[in-house]
């Protein structure tokens, strides 16, 4: 599940620049004319090396990492 992210300085949680390293295993397969399809991609590793602020160009300590949402919580209301 992908992380989410809050700004502090601007309270944004929708709205990042995510800069990430990933290693992925993926079947290619490739048509007769040349052109690929790839499939069946999974990622063995990821590592994020830069979140940024879409809104106020924020980076670093002021970008928070969020717990994930509960699945199947309701939005108040």
């Amino acid at each position: 599940m992908a992380a989410r992210y809050r700004c502090s300085a601007c309270g944004n949680v929708t709205r990042f620049d995510v800069v990430a390293v990933r290693r992925t295993q993926a079947f290619h397969h490739y048509s007769l004319a040349g052109d690929l399809t790839v499939e069946d991609e999974s990622v063995l590793e990821e590592r994020v090396s830069e979140v940024k602020c879409r809104w106020c160009g924020a980076t670093g300590d002021t970008i928070e990492s969020l717990p994930p949402a509960a699945t199947g919580a309701s939005a108040p209301g």
